[in-house]
Parts: C-alpha cells; structure tokens; sequence
C-alpha cells in the first residue's frame, strides 16, 4: 500500500481544490523546524552548526500554527532539530491534529520513553523515525553507538500503544544495494512500521560528511538494483509509485520546491529546507518573490545532484493526480 486512503483521499481533495481555483503554485506539505537543537550529531546533517543562540530558541506554538494556517498545506511534516526537545511539542501536534491535518513528527526516537504518554494515538498522527541502516551502519551514521537498538525498542513501544510508525531512511555512497535491501526488509517484515519513507542524501554545505552524498547516476543504479526482481512491490512506501520511478531513473522531473516549502525559526526559507537563500516573511512572499526558474538541475549547481524527495515528490504527486492512469497505479500499488 502506497500513501494511506485517508491521507490520499483529503491530498487529492486539496489539489482539486487548487485546480478549480487556478493556482499555479501551493504548498503541499509544510516542512516546520520549530528548533534547530538536537541530541545528536549526524555527519550528514548541518542543522546544528547554527549559531549557540539560535540552537537555544524554541517556536511558539501560536507562531508555528500561523505558519501551518498561512500556507494551507494538508501535511506537516514537523523537523529540526529534534522535535521531542521542544518543551510543547505535544500541544503543536495535538492543536494540527485538531485541525485534520497529517503530521509527521520527524524523530530520530531516543526521546520517545520520556515524551509519548503525552501523545495520544490518531489516523492523523505519525511518528517518523530515522533509521539509516541496521546496528552498524546506522549507529555510524548518527556517529554514536547504542542508537538503533534504542530507537528499535522505543518503536516497538509506541507500536504496542497503538502508534502509528513511519521511517525515514537516508542513503549514501557507502550504501550498497544490498545493504539497502536488508534495512528495508527489516523495517518491513521484522520492525512491521506502517510505512517507509526514502531519500538519496543531499550535501548540506554544513555536514561534517562531505564526500559520500550520492549524485545523479549513482542514485539512479542504486535503486534500480534494490527495486530489481519484484522486491518494491512488497515493501509498503509513504511514496507514489511515481517518485519511485523516479529514484531509478524511469522517468524525470523538474523540482516543484514551492510545494513542500520550510518556516523555521528564521522564516520561510529560499528556494527549499536544503538551501540558503535567503527568508521571506510570508508563504506569499517565498512564491511570489523567489525566482523558481533559477532553481533545478541544470539551473543552479548546487542542484546538479539533488533528487531529494523536497523538489521532485511533489512533482510526482501532481503528475500522478493529473493522470487517471497513474491515479489508479497509485491506488493498487
């Protein structure tokens, strides 16, 4: 099963209601950073190279709320950071799953035992934690020993309280397809998540690790061969089939950043969550102020390498909506 009937259904809604109105440009899921602190340092990831002063502030749930309401989205995905560090997390996800909205707390899970009994389970609700690899190649990842067997139990936890549970998986040059195999089958057949999420990683200027992020063609037959042989079909992805294709090079598509847009503690960030450009004050501001055609492999370099799910799954979920084809494709995948 691709993305959940419910979720599938109100994003499927929203869009018509898009095309009716004729806008161009929406957003589709709102990536939120309500803090950039963390209880890790992963050598992947930039986020905490900010400033120690911006690392101590924490968003107000009003400010975070305005941000969801402004830019309408249907999806919100909650970031950072880790999201369990800040202090009213609980109340920010109750308040959007008041309003019906999908949310997505992304979550490398070390904090769960401390946090969940003050979350209560709902079809609107996921926890989506981080796992990179089995025991050692994710504990290297997140460089620090210990992590998944942490993050497996406190998933096991959540799922016998009757949590819903994604992953979210990152993959490097020092994957292999095997290695990729292995992790997904986990998470699928042993660790049972509800569904998986992946993304070739993208070369934040600030991550300690700059020499294993995957570039086009490495990512193109990475995934060819771990799709190969019918085992896509058996893994249950929070993806549409379409950005799958995507992955392995069935088919390509421009980067539609606009639809999963970032406000963070600095505001709405230019061109997308991976980059730097610049803040707007408003979602209104970010499209109409952000020059869109500059962005893009072949546009701007530092996209040259980018198939990260932040420009091309949304891309791929307008291409699936506006076909009768790939909506059924979607349905029974």
């Amino acid at each position: 099963m691709g993305i959940p009937v419910r979720q599938a259904v109100r994003v499927g809604a929203y869009l018509m209601k898009q095309k009716l109105a004729r806008r161009e440009k929406f957003a589709l899921t709102l990536e939120l950073e309500p803090l950039f602190a963390c209880n890790l340092a992963c050598a992947g990831c930039g986020k905490i190279q900010h400033p120690a002063s911006v690392l101590k502030q924490r968003m107000p749930v009003e400010q975070a709320l305005a941000a969801v309401e402004e830019c309408g989205a249907p999806v919100v995905s909650i970031a950072g950071g880790e999201p369990l560090m800040h202090p009213e997390i609980e109340v920010l996800v109750k308040e959007l799953v008041k309003r019906k909205k999908f949310v997505y707390l992304c979550t490398n899970a070390l904090l769960m035992p401390r946090k969940i009994e003050k979350f209560e389970p709902s079809p609107y609700f996921s926890f989506a934690v981080h796992i990179d690899g089995l025991e050692e190649r994710h504990d290297a990842s997140v460089c620090k020993k210990g992590v998944f067997a942490q993050a497996v139990d406190n998933v096991k936890d959540a799922q016998r309280r009757g949590f819903r549970i994604t992953t979210n998986s990152t993959f490097f040059t020092t994957d292999t397809p095997q290695s990729v195999i292995e992790v997904l089958d986990y998470l699928n057949n042993d660790l049972k998540v509800d569904q998986m999420m992946l993304s070739p990683a993208y070369a934040y200027d600030k991550a300690p690790d700059q020499e294993h992020f995957l570039g086009v063609s490495e990512t193109r037959e990475l995934f060819k061969k771990v799709f190969g042989d019918g085992r896509r079909k058996r893994w249950r992805f929070n993806h549409s089939p379409l950005f799958l294709d995507f992955l392995e090079g069935e088919v390509d598509f421009a980067c539609t950043a606009w639809a999963i847009p970032s406000y963070s503690l600095y505001g709405w960030q230019r061109p997308c969550y991976l980059m730097s450009d610049g803040y707007a004050s408003s979602y209104e501001e970010l499209l109409e102020d952000t020059d869109w055609d500059a962005y893009g492999r072949g546009n701007d370099p530092r996209c040259a390498n980018c198939m990260a799910h932040c420009g091309y799954e949304p891309t791929s979920v307008l291409a699936t909506m506006g076909s009768l084809r790939e909506s059924l494709r979607a349905v029974r995948s």
